[in-house]
């Protein structure tokens, strides 16, 4: 039985690592072992390396929410104060725990014969309670800025690295000598850095503010992570480098608008909005197919020839530009609104970072049913940050 299971096991890691699969014609992972001008190339066990360095920046990152993040948000007025709490209602509470946290108007109605309240007073309980476990404007301030500091460092030394090689200039260099590129030190902590950064984003999703996008940002980063994992392994890093980058290009400016809807900066909110919108159809409609594809589908196919894992890894490319497509849509629509109405509408596919669904928490003294709201920023938290412009 055990030389059973040890025969299948042996089939299956011989399947997974198949150099007809992974490699060109001719080329086998033996030929991949030697020093590449003394600096290697890339190998599957450096993956290892990533997880005790997503850990370390979880770590950072909570030092950084702490020390760093929270005295900015405090010194732009943000105040480290929960919602309004409910009044206390334990027939409510039963209905909002176990049956439905939106009573329809029939559930209303009895619900008022019951506790001899008006309806109005009852959709209001539920508002705020359902309010009430939604995360403070601090928490997310802090979370934003995280992301915003992460994703302008490391565009930054990308677009530094990428200067001064020579891929970036001629993409016909991203195969030139193929797969016998030589891995160096400044093109191995870039993609080891995205690559852990996406893994601590995978950890840190179990303790962060809990999105109704949860499960579609959960698909999203394991789908950046094997698409990251899977062109090291083949070293194709030198045009995974382009994409990286030109990925990173507008996720700051993102988390920069949403830092300034946080602080209540309402019109530098909606001009970094529509910047970034800018941004976005840029790259993703203009730059990644005419740049980028161009040289993973045509340039590649002249150079180096089409093999197993080329399909598959155009064939994620090809997946990605689709989605760009429809988020393009979608930011353009919301940016459009922007521009007419004067102030960034809501995000049409999930309204991710809200502090609220029909009206704003009351963090002061009013009543729990004033129509008025103490916190200003909350009326357009989150509407512009999508389930993939909130972490790509």
């Amino acid at each position: 039985m055990a030389t059973a299971v040890a025969g299948a096991l042996g089939l299956l890691w011989g399947w997974l690592w198949s150099e007809r699969f992974w490699l060109p014609q001719n080329v086998s992972w033996a030929d991949l072992e030697g020093p590449a001008d003394g600096s290697g190339y890339p190998r599957a066990r450096h993956i290892l390396s990533v997880f005790p360095l997503a850990a370390g920046i979880f770590f950072v990152r909570r030092l950084f929410e702490r020390f760093i993040a929270k005295p900015c948000a405090r010194h732009v007025g943000i105040l480290d104060s929960g919602p309004y709490q409910t009044q206390p209602n334990a027939i409510l509470e039963k209905v909002f725990i176990s049956i439905t946290k939106y009573p329809d108007e029939k559930r209303l109605e009895g619900l008022s014969k019951q506790l001899d309240w008006d309806v109005r007073k009852i959709q209001c309980w539920f508002r705020h309670r359902r309010n009430q476990d939604k995360p403070p404007t601090l928490t997310k301030f802090c979370e934003s800025m995280w992301r915003f500091t992460f994703y302008l460092c490391i565009f930054c030394y990308g677009i530094r690295f990428l200067w001064s090689s020579p891929w970036f200039w001629d993409t016909r260099q991203c195969w030139h000598s193929y797969p016998y590129q030589s891995l160096t030190s400044g093109l191995y902590y870039y993609y080891i850095m995205e690559l852990a950064f996406y893994w601590s984003l995978m950890f840190s999703q179990f303790t962060d503010i809990k999105r109704k996008d949860f499960l579609i940002m959960f698909v999203h980063h394991l789908a950046t992570i094997g698409l990251i994992t899977f062109s090291y392994i083949n070293n194709m890093v030198r045009v995974g480098t382009l994409v990286m980058c030109l990925h990173d290009a507008s996720d700051f400016l993102l988390e920069a608008a949403k830092l300034a809807n946080y602080a209540k900066y309402q019109r530098l909110c909606d001009t970094l909005f529509v910047i970034f919108g800018a941004v976005f159809v840029a790259t993703r409609l203009g730059i990644y197919p005419f740049w980028v594809l161009n040289t993973t589908l045509f340039e590649s196919w002249e150079m180096i020839g089409p093999y197993a894992s080329w399909w598959f890894f155009n064939g994620l490319l090809l997946i990605l530009q689709v989605l760009h497509v429809i988020w393009s849509y979608l930011i353009v629509r919301i940016a459009f609104k922007a521009l007419i109405r004067g102030k960034v509408s809501k995000d049409d596919r999930s309204d991710v970072e809200s502090s609220s669904e029909e009206e704003d928490v009351t963090t002061s003294t009013k009543s729990p049913c004033s129509s008025n709201s103490s916190n200003g920023a909350n009326r357009v938290n989150g509407h512009m940050g999508g389930s993939y412009w909130a972490e790509e």
